[in-house]
């Protein structure tokens, strides 16, 4: 089995690595909002009950943010294998569809998790005002890990129903902005009011938010091991829900 899984993460991998335009446009939006909201807003914005700047808040927003985003979207990668007739021949192929899936799961999470770990790095730089220390470094990985599994799975998931690329986009656009936007990347959870901070605490892209953040500042309103169970659990039934979709696919 794990040859299989090994092979179809390898040409994931050997797909991002020879693309350097898909590298670089990754990039653009989270180093967008690095910069620009980081930048604009770090000498105005102040984070209630805390002494860190404003950039040093959104970095685990941002890093989080690049690697959903990264992931959610490798699910274009079934659809463009459907319409060029790659994942036909490799479904008639004599490996179970639970190892295709796994593959490109941990192909796609691994390519987020590059993209993640290129921001974490490139904010180091320009002043995010962390001093992480290695187990708060482990710490943030595990999460950014989690993030990559749990939402390449969900997108398989969808893109194992959909034909159309235009379409899983728009899906898609309309799925991950709510997500990211209620997940406390760019805002303290806990000076929201009591109704908008129930909906953050149901989406669990804030567990992986809070997670890294633990990680790089050593500060979380939400307690990093019941962050760890949420993002945990939510992997697992993102991966099923991916492996019972996956299964039914027909060419």
């Amino acid at each position: 089995m794990m040859d299989i899984v090994y092979t179809i993460w390898l040409r994931n991998m050997k797909r991002y690595l020879r693309s350097r335009s898909r590298m670089a446009g990754s990039l653009g939006m989270p180093l967008f909002f690095l910069l620009v909201l980081g930048f604009g807003l770090n000498s105005i914005v102040r984070i209630p009950g805390s002494k860190q700047d404003y950039m040093g808040f959104i970095v685990p927003g941002i890093i989080a943010m690049t690697v959903m985003f990264t992931s959610v979207f490798s699910g274009i990668q079934v659809i463009w294998d459907k319409q060029f007739g790659f994942l036909k021949e490799t479904l008639v192929a004599p490996v179970s569809r639970l190892e295709i899936m796994f593959g490109q799961t941990l192909g796609g999470a691994t390519i987020a998790f590059i993209q993640g770990f290129i921001i974490l790095i490139i904010s180091s730089f320009i002043g995010s005002g962390h001093h992480t220390t290695l187990q708060g470094l482990l710490i943030a990985a595990v999460f950014m890990m989690l993030i990559g599994l749990s939402f390449t799975a969900f997108g398989i998931a969808i893109a194992s129903k959909m034909e159309d690329m235009h379409g899983f986009q728009l899906i898609m656009n309309f799925v991950i902005f709510p997500i990211f936007g209620l997940s406390g990347a760019l805002f303290p959870i806990n000076s929201l009011p009591a109704w908008l901070q129930s909906l953050t605490l149901g989406d669990p892209l804030t567990y992986g938010v809070e997670g890294i953040r633990y990680g790089l500042a050593g500060v979380s309103p939400i307690n990093p091991f019941m962050g760890f169970m949420v993002m945990a659990g939510f992997t697992l039934a993102m991966v099923a829900l991916g492996t019972v979709l996956f299964r039914q696919i027909n060419l």
